[in-house]
């Protein structure tokens, strides 16, 4: 089979290598679409000593199982989270996925739409529902809830908003920039969501803030972005009684409470960077993707879930180091980056 490696100049070579078995508790899946997410090209930059197979987001049809693995059979069509850093990601003709992250999707939703969805949906899930521990979708809200949302447009802040009406939790405030226009379609207004442009500077955006507030206090924030100029905001709008959470590493701010949501912990604490703050909350974490990767399934098939817009890039695994490099360079707004492996020169061949 093909399977792309790349190195951590973001070179990639596409080799000929054997197809795997999959072990006990294991699902082999031939991979029809690979999704791509920013860690795709910093786990091999930063973090890998040698060209890896950094994919994760598959979609495609189950091929065979491993022992012990039930309620998945051979022509399954599927989408699953590969176990991070581990051999056998998703930029191949055939990957590997644990049972417990693999999930059916519903003839409706495409192999592209579907691949846009595990990291990014259960990175929300477990920000919102594990780290904010906010009310979740089968015990809703019954009270306003503020949640503040940086980086709506993002996969992970898309996909939180979507998350959190499902738990009817409002108002979500939402901060975008040139996508604001995809972000206000996904909230609900007559809640009183709002989306504000990060644009018009800090002191606008922190007015707008407590407008929304109306003197309640702001607990719950999920900052999708984390950079260096994300986090401050939130330091001027969050109770000191409140909870932030991240997506990556951030410098401490004094009085603000900070707590980063690892996707990581879903595969237990053999993930080598998995921090102190994840490790308290792994027990039942194969339980918590099963109840997360079979709802958005069920969400899927009755439409208040929906996956993220996406991008088909030319020629499968041949394409796929412009696509690290323009993710990189922050050139997808609003919109995953999807390969279909099978456009790959060679593909198909034994």
């Amino acid at each position: 089979m093909k399977e792309a490696f790349v190195d951590k100049f973001l070179n990639v070579e596409v080799r000929d290598v054997p197809i795997p078995t999959p072990p006990p508790g294991q699902v082999l899946i031939k991979v029809v679409v690979t999704g791509t997410n920013p860690k795709d090209w910093k786990v091999p930059e930063m973090i890998a000593k040698e060209p890896t197979n950094s994919g994760d987001d598959i979609a495609g049809y189950v091929e065979s199982v491993g022992d012990g693995v039930k309620g998945f059979a051979k022509g399954d069509r599927v989408a699953a989270f590969h176990e991070m850093t581990k051999p056998h990601g998703s930029f191949a003709e055939y990957a590997l996925a644990w049972d417990y992250c693999t999930f059916h999707i519903p003839d409706s939703v495409s192999f592209e739409e579907a691949a846009t969805i595990p990291l990014a949906a259960m990175t929300s899930a477990i920000g919102l529902f594990q780290i904010l521990n906010l009310p979740p979708p089968f015990r809703p809200a019954t009270e306003p809830t503020p949640l503040l949302i940086y980086g709506g447009s993002s996969a992970v802040g898309a996909f939180a908003i979507k998350l959190a009406k499902a738990a009817n939790i409002h108002p979500i405030i939402a901060v975008a920039g040139k996508a604001k226009g995809f972000v206000e379609d996904l909230v609900d207004k007559s809640k009183g969501d709002v989306v504000i442009d990060y644009r018009q500077g800090d002191e606008a955006v922190v007015a707008q803030i407590n407008e929304v507030l109306k003197g309640r206090p702001l607990l719950h924030a999920y900052d999708a972005i984390s950079e260096s100029k994300t986090l401050p905001l939130v330091a001027k709008v969050l109770d000191k009684k409140g909870l932030v959470t991240t997506v990556l590493p951030t410098e401490p701010i004094e009085g603000l409470k900070v707590e980063r949501t690892m996707v990581g912990w879903v595969h237990g604490p053999q993930i080598p960077f998995a921090v102190k703050t994840v490790q308290g909350r792994q027990p039942g974490c194969a339980e918590f993707a099963v109840a997360y990767f079979k709802l958005f399934s069920w969400g899927l098939a009755y439409g208040w879930f929906s996956p993220h817009p996406h991008q088909v890039v030319e020629g499968g695994l041949d394409g796929l180091e412009k696509a690290l490099r323009d993710l990189k360079d922050g050139k997808a707004s609003a919109f995953k980056y999807v390969l279909r492996v099978g456009d790959t020169k060679g593909a198909g061949q034994k």
